[in-house]
């Protein structure tokens, strides 16, 4: 697995949020974005990761930001997972992982 190099740009991609509508990088370009990858929805350490964002959104959104979640699992589970802790950005569905794998952070 290749790691994207520091400087590179970034991989475009589309894939649907929890409501399933298609989001794409492009769609923010001009924008600052924070991508997040995580492995499931609702472990302990990606709830405190996702909740730590959700902490500082507004400080995120202040420095022309915004904030994409990624990780395999469905539309269902990452509505469930968003309303549960209250997440303000999207959580976007990789279920055959090839955006993960084209970022690199993907392996078994």
């Amino acid at each position: 697995m290749e790691q994207l190099k520091v400087g590179a740009p970034a991989p475009d991609f589309t894939l649907p949020d929890e409501n399933g509508n298609l989001v794409s990088l492009a769609d923010f370009r001009g924008k600052r974005v924070v991508l997040f990858f995580y492995p499931r929805d609702n472990t302990p350490g990606c709830t405190a990761q996702a909740c730590g964002f959700r902490d500082e959104f507004a400080v995120i959104q202040d420095k022309n930001a915004v904030v994409l979640g990624v990780s395999g699992q469905g539309a269902k589970s990452h509505r469930s997972f968003k309303a549960k802790h209250s997440l303000p950005f999207p959580l976007l569905s990789d279920e055959d992982h090839a955006v993960s794998v084209k970022y690199g952070v993907w392996g078994e």
